[in-house]
């Protein structure tokens, strides 16, 4: 039998509420062995050995825990009795740990997240079905060689591309383009895709305490200046615009950005647009702007973190952009 590492870091599914009929606001309470002991057939899947990580909403998480949750992986990963190894996660963040993951981690095993969207009290609480799918997933010799995955809903999603696009329904995850890689029916792990092969050598995690500031700014119609200058007066060494459209950029936008780059911060042109590829501009070089491509300005908030923390020149950066 296999041998499988849970690792529990909190979240939804381990929430519970004071009222079963209340599906939102709750506390997170159970603990990751509580968990898996209270769902049928679990243990039956494979031999699992539970690890209690951290136990907190994912809004809370921060860089340095997501940090610890990669090495432990990568420590796991290395391990030649762990087969495969299951993440619950917060559901809040997930698509950002997801990224981080699949930034860090290089492993022919199973590396799978799983969260849920209503907690265990809830009379249709998701986790329980959620949770025994991914440690089928992690268990199916078919899951190797296919990067971080993201189980939810019976969906298998590359974590490279998962994202939460609903705030409460329990099919609130999904992925773009070739990111939904398959699903599991009636306890069955079925694959349709595979995901392409790294273009990029994944990011180190050795010497890794702590990430650069890196902000978000999100542009609109009329949209200030105030915000960059605040961005470079606290210190961050980069920006990542939420754009119009093909990463657009408003006049405030322009002029924050240009003042930015003056500054020596690494700014690059996202989307706020959910799908879709934001492509270079001839006048991106000569402004110091880099594309995000692919990456919306979550993922492309933490590839840059983590490029900057490992000294990556704006040219290095642009193509790892243009690469993911």
């Amino acid at each position: 039998m296999a041998g499988l590492l849970l690792i529990g870091t909190g979240g939804t599914i381990a929430a519970t509420a004071t009222d079963t009929q209340r599906l939102t606001d709750y506390q997170v309470t159970q603990g990751i062995d509580a968990m898996l002991a209270a769902i049928p057939g679990a243990t039956d899947i494979a031999q699992v050995h539970c690890e209690q990580l951290f136990n907190i909403d994912s809004r809370a998480l921060r860089t340095s825990q997501v940090i610890r949750l990669a090495r432990r992986v990568r420590q796991a990963a290395d391990d030649p009795v762990v087969d495969g190894i299951v993440i619950t996660h917060g559901t809040d963040s997930l698509e950002e740990t997801a990224f981080f993951l699949h930034l860090t981690i290089d492993t022919p095993k199973p590396v799978v997240l799983v969260g849920a969207m209503r907690p265990a009290s809830a009379p249709s609480a998701d986790g329980p079905l959620n949770l025994l799918n991914a440690l089928r997933v992690a268990n199916a010799t078919d899951s190797c060689e296919r990067g971080v995955l993201v189980v939810m809903n019976d969906s298998i999603l590359a974590g490279r591309w998962a994202a939460k696009s609903h705030t409460t329904r329990v099919d609130a995850f999904g992925a773009d383009g070739l990111g939904i890689l398959g699903n599991v029916c009636d306890g069955a792990v079925h694959y349709a895709l595979r995901p392409d092969p790294r273009r990029q050598p994944v990011l180190p995690l050795a010497g890794l305490r702590s990430l650069p500031m890196v902000d978000i700014i999100h542009d609109y119609q009329d949209a200030p200046l105030h915000a960059y200058q605040a961005a470079i007066q606290a210190g961050a060494r980069g920006i990542v615009v939420a754009g119009m459209g093909n990463g657009s950029l408003s006049t405030a936008a322009e002029r924050g950005c240009a003042q930015a780059v003056r500054k020596g911060l690494v700014c690059v042109r996202a989307s706020r647009v959910p799908r879709g590829t934001v492509t270079p501009k001839a006048s991106d070089p000569g402004l110091g702007l880099l594309a995000a491509h692919h990456l919306n300005p979550l993922q492309a908030r933490i590839l840059l973190r983590v490029a900057l923390a490992h000294g990556w020149t704006p040219q290095a950066i642009a193509q790892l952009l243009a690469d993911q």
